[in-house]
């Protein structure tokens, strides 16, 4: 059921690094995003896949990833992703992405969900030298990253608490909490 998958799509950030996962897979999830609502059609998402370990240790440092934990510079040795999507939009065919890559980025996280992955769209990148590092031709600019592997860490929904904060946090278990706010704080007004 969708409502389960979207519970279970939470952002991971730490992956059993050992367990790869193979272009097909990686392929399979492209084709969700590719099969996603664009706006106008124009369809102007590209996709770069990495599942090779030696490049995507290489794409590892050009990420941020995680804001709020402050102490926590990213996923140690053993926990990194084997497996990332880079997705850059072709400004040849337009200059305004618009929200297309979340869309196509969430299609793609249901669908690693449904099969047992996990992953994280990553916006804080070092577009500058991931571009390098890939080659990029510059007619392509880099939107966003999703980092794909098996979950080795689990994360909760809890509600916000009456301090407002949103801040996720991870408790001594290394549970993940991540702070939703209430239906009724985020319906503003029913026209029936």
């Amino acid at each position: 059921m969708i409502a389960d998958l979207i519970r279970k799509n939470r952002s991971c950030r730490r992956f059993y690094g050992d367990q790869n996962i193979d272009l097909a897979t990686l392929e399979d999830l492209v084709n969700l995003g590719r099969l996603s609502a664009s706006a106008a059609n124009l369809q102007p998402l590209r996709y770069i896949l990495s599942c090779n370990p030696k490049t995507s240790a290489q794409i590892f440092p050009c990420l941020g990833w995680a804001g709020y934990l402050k102490d926590w510079p990213g996923p140690k040795s053993g926990e990194r992703p084997p497996a990332y999507i880079v997705v850059p939009g072709d400004s040849g065919i337009t200059k305004d992405f618009g929200c297309d890559h979340g869309i196509a980025a969430q299609s793609i996280l249901l669908g690693a969900r449904e099969l047992g992955l996990a992953g994280c769209m990553i916006g804080s990148v070092r577009r500058k030298q991931l571009t390098t590092l890939l080659n990029i031709p510059d007619q392509f600019i880099i939107l966003l990253v999703i980092a794909i592997g098996r979950p080795k860490e689990r994360a909760v929904i809890d509600a916000v608490g009456d301090d407002g904060s949103i801040k996720y946090w991870r408790d001594d278990k290394g549970i993940h909490h991540v702070l939703k706010r209430s239906l009724n704080d985020i319906i503003i007004g029913i026209q029936d």
